[in-house]
């Protein structure tokens, strides 16, 4: 099955070749045909399953032959819950839109409004937008939706989860009642029935694959430990080699272990609410670019956050839902590579993990761990262990999410030489050098929030010599807050 015999324009499809992507996945093969020609479609898939280009291609053929956008009155619209998704759907749909001629812009919170003001009353073909600030700039009068042409509702399940549908709602009844709407979404529940009802005429429904099975090419485990063991394993697990993104359950948290990790040598970035628009693009700046190896997340980027050769998932928080949990894991065992997902559960939590890995329809591997030596660690993540002075200080995460973690106090006894494991996790090579690690030399997280200074100028893997002082650090702040 090529795009072609789907329908897709040959101008299109060009785009895609040149960008080595020439066989549609499952939701693109189920959906295209239908929504190419114009239906209402209602498709399911888990996220990394392809959906950006299953509603992206119909869009812009739709819209390649038609007259340009008047001022303040766009052609298209796509919705999506977070800035992020917003910004990497634009990413995707630029290409294509040159290729035909069309013109887009993304609206969102967290920047100045002025540029986006400016951009839709010179006459925009297509918006990218989160609900809120689109909602705001149709009440100032700058946007008018009543030429809508083509509708796509990205993630709509996660928008529901956070509160947005009211939002949803109020901008489709603004769009004309015939115009074509394309609803994606990784699971279908009451609350997508009931605006597919309202809002979707006639529509066909494709489903690419099981609402609740985990990616095949997944690994997952259960690490059972002690709170106090969690950091230290954490920061066993980051310092191999490959990108990591690490979830916690609140903000806070998020803030916190990050800036633990940086005090124990893993270059770490943070990504959650407290954090302006500029803060949070620096911080994905640098873990795509490897600065930063590890990201420390709330729920914010468990959809939508592309980053490729993600080795390793963890859950320092287990969600409180198996659908999170599903979407938290899609980070990795992306486009059919191998990934690794490991929870960390303590005594409290034997019961909500059980219940939680059950609902997800997984059987982890469970392994009880005392601390950072057990050998199941590199079996997981494997490779050199490598630390960097002071981990990465990025100036947003200490200036803009505010607070600070109290310090590290570490516990006695000389360094011992790193690790070495039987092969490398994807994403990041071998780590080069002398070498040790040294998981307590921390400058100590300061009241006011700062980072220990960075080592190595721009944070990349550096190996450490071992320490003769310098034990094992520990911090008594936790990064799951609010227990």
């Amino acid at each position: 099955m090529t795009f072609a015999a789907l329908g897709v324009p040959s101008t299109l499809s060009a785009v895609l070749e040149a960008q080595g992507i020439t066989t549609p996945t499952p939701i693109q093969a189920a959906t295209l045909p239908d929504s190419l020609a114009g239906r209402d479609v209602l498709g399911r898939g888990r996220t990394g399953s392809g959906k950006t280009y299953a509603f992206l291609l119909p869009l812009v053929a739709r819209l390649e032959k038609g007259r340009p956008a008047a001022s303040k009155k766009p052609r298209a619209l796509i919705l999506a819950p977070t800035r992020e998704l917003v910004g990497q759907i634009h990413t995707a749909l630029q290409p294509l839109a040159k290729a035909a001629g069309l013109t887009t812009i993304t609206v969102f919170g967290g920047v100045g409004q002025h540029p986006q003001v400016q951009g839709l009353r010179k006459g925009i073909d297509i918006v990218v937008a989160c609900p809120g600030r689109l909602e705001d700039l149709i009440g100032q009068g700058h946007c008018d939706l009543g030429a809508i042409e083509i509708t796509v509702l990205d993630e709509a399940d996660h928008m529901a989860d956070l509160g947005f549908l009211p939002g949803v709602r109020r901008l489709l009844n603004r769009t004309p009642a015939r115009s074509q709407r394309l609803l994606f979404s990784a699971t279908l529940d009451k609350a997508i029935d009931t605006l597919v009802k309202q809002f979707l005429h006639d529509p066909v429904t494709h489903q690419a694959d099981s609402a609740q099975s985990p990616v095949a090419t997944m690994q997952h485990h259960v690490l059972h430990l002690s709170r106090e063991s969690r950091v230290p394993v954490l920061v066993d697990l980051t310092s191999a080699p490959g990108r990591t993104v690490v979830f916690t359950r609140t903000k806070h948290g998020a803030k916190a272990l990050a800036r633990q990790l940086n005090a124990r040598g893993v270059p770490s970035v943070e990504l959650h609410g407290n954090l302006s628009q500029n803060a949070r693009t620096r911080n994905m700046d640098a873990f795509h670019s490897g600065k930063a190896t590890t990201l420390v997340a709330t729920d914010i980027a468990a959809r939508g956050i592309h980053v490729d050769d993600v080795a390793l998932v963890v859950h320092a928080d287990p969600p409180v839902e198996h659908k999170a949990y599903l979407h938290r894991s899609g980070r990795t065992a992306r486009a059919g590579a191998e990934g690794t997902v490991i929870t960390l559960m303590t005594d409290d939590q034997v019961k909500d993990v059980r219940d939680l890995t059950r609902l997800a329809g997984i059987k982890p591997t469970t392994t009880k761990v005392h601390g950072p030596d057990h050998p199941v660690l590199v079996e997981l993540a494997p490779g050199e262990r490598t630390l960097v002075p002071g981990g990465l200080a990025v100036e947003a995460s200490a200036q803009e999410s505010g607070g600070g973690s109290r310090g590290s106090s570490g516990r006695g006894g000389g360094g011992r030489p790193r690790r070495s494991g039987q092969g490398q996790r994807s994403g990041q090579g071998s780590s080069q050098g002398q070498g040790g690690r040294r998981q307590g030399q921390s400058a100590g997280a300061k009241s006011g929030g700062q980072s220990a200074k960075p080592g190595g100028g721009n944070g990349g893997s550096r190996s450490r010599r071992p320490s003769s002082g310098g034990g094992r650090g520990h911090s008594a702040a936790s990064f799951s807050g609010g227990r």
